[in-house]
């Protein structure tokens, strides 16, 4: 087992939040049948206000970590806090807090773009003018406007994107989990991807960000975490990890940590 590394505990105390928006401790996994566990000890902590790289091979478990800490799986032991609830005891309390944009389209097909947002917003229990309000705010950042009566099942793969992430911050959340929003996507659909989560990063929004594109994560997330094996190997500011590895950019970084053998 490989030593994690992690960036000098220096910051300034004053700058750093009273409590961290999301803290994960020792969660462990492993699903029936399988002969390794898929989470293996992971910890992490999330600030409010971040966003933060979520990074590791096919394999590494990141997907898991994601479906354990929005609720939509259970680990076998480990805790998680999002905004100091409990995610065991307190999972009724936690749901409306958070957002997440898969990495599947999880709209349904038949429906329209505003037809599907609207839907999501009704979910959260957002109706009459703050529903249309919010799905014309969501239309508009998402570039989708012109395309909010199109069946989804007619739109292209960029717009498809836009839609899913656009249904995944319909309701306002204040932790929104996105795994792999922009594979396969044109580049103008990944550029507005990416400023609208600068955007609302601006805007106060925290942001758990998985991703195989290693310039997306430089160029976003203040802080990562390197998974593999299901569980952290490196976790802090990328220039301050990099710097201690010798590497001159993070995919340098991630294949020196994770190596350079496939993983199907």
């Amino acid at each position: 087992m490989r030593a994690a590394i992690s960036d000098p505990a220096n910051r300034d105390p004053a700058k750093a939040p009273m409590q961290p928006m999301l803290r994960a401790r020792d969660l462990t996994l492993r699903y029936p049948g399988a002969s390794k566990p898929a989470l293996a000890g992971l910890s992490l902590s999330v600030e409010q206000g971040e966003i933060f790289g979520l990074l590791g091979p096919n394999g590494a478990g990141k997907s898991t970590a994601i479906g354990v800490m929005c609720t939509l799986l259970t680990a076998d032991t480990g805790e998680v806090e999002i905004c100091a609830l409990n995610l065991r005891t307190q999972k009724n309390k936690v749901r409306p807090l958070i957002g997440l944009v898969p990495q599947d389209i999880a709209l349904y097909p038949s429906l329209s773009v505003r037809e599907n947002l609207s839907y999501f917003g009704t979910l959260y229990g957002l109706k009459g003018n703050d529903l249309r309000q919010r799905v014309d705010e969501c239309l508009v950042m998402t570039g989708l406007e012109q395309h909010a009566w199109r069946r989804v099942q007619t739109c292209s793969g960029g717009i498809k994107r836009r839609a899913n992430l656009a249904a995944g911050i319909v309701h306002r959340p204040e932790l929104l989990f996105l795994d792999e929003p922009t594979v396969g996507i044109d580049a103008q659909s990944r550029h507005l991807i990416l400023s609208n989560l600068q955007e609302l990063q601006r805007a106060g929004m925290t942001m758990i960000y998985t991703t195989h594109y290693m310039e997306e994560a430089q160029q976003l997330c203040a802080r990562i975490a390197i998974m593999d094996q299901g569980q952290v190997i490196a976790q802090g500011e990328p220039e301050i990890l990099m710097a201690a590895q010798g590497c001159s950019d993070l995919q340098e970084l991630f294949l020196h940590l994770t190596g350079r053998s496939l993983r199907d």
